[in-house]
């Protein structure tokens, strides 16, 4: 009967979901002197898959332009499955919303520095991300329109 009431967090799988690299001004861009500006995107969403199972993705955007003329964008998402049970409902929302996406993040800062790199590009590393920061500010917005929604 104990067994029943045990928590349970187990990695079941990490996995690259999806990636493209896109290159659209090559090779007249590559020939370009000036820096290119850098935009990184990151975003984290969690689907059920079953009874206790969850699939965690991270989603990196990176988008390197110079003027108005993109050198290259990659998108990539690092995904992992999880198995989530006898966890208090309170709970679920920080396991689901930090301790997931903290396992998944450094695949995924490794997939997309790898495939920069292989692109022919110095490689671009993706900052160390405080997820439970991101987390709190996720909730605070959500507090936040649901209060403006309410009045």
């Amino acid at each position: 009967m104990a067994t029943e009431e045990t928590p349970v967090f187990q990695i079941q799988r990490v996995y690259l979901k999806d990636l493209s690299l896109e290159q659209p001004n090559s090779p007249a861009i590559l020939l370009e002197q000036e820096q290119p500006n850098v935009d990184i995107q990151l975003g984290v969403e969690a689907n059920p898959v079953a009874e206790g199972i969850f699939e965690i993705a991270v989603t990196a955007t990176v988008q390197t332009k110079i003027k108005d003329k993109t050198v290259f964008l990659v998108e990539a998402k690092q995904a992992g499955i999880f198995e989530i049970r006898n966890i208090p409902e309170d709970q679920m929302g920080a396991i689901v919303g930090i301790a997931c996406p903290q396992i998944v993040y450094p695949y995924l800062r490794g997939n997309v520095a790898d495939t920069i790199t292989r692109a022919g590009f110095p490689p671009v590393h993706l900052a160390e991300i405080n997820f439970q920061a991101m987390y709190e500010q996720q909730q605070a917005a959500a507090a936040e329109a649901g209060n403006t929604t309410a009045q």
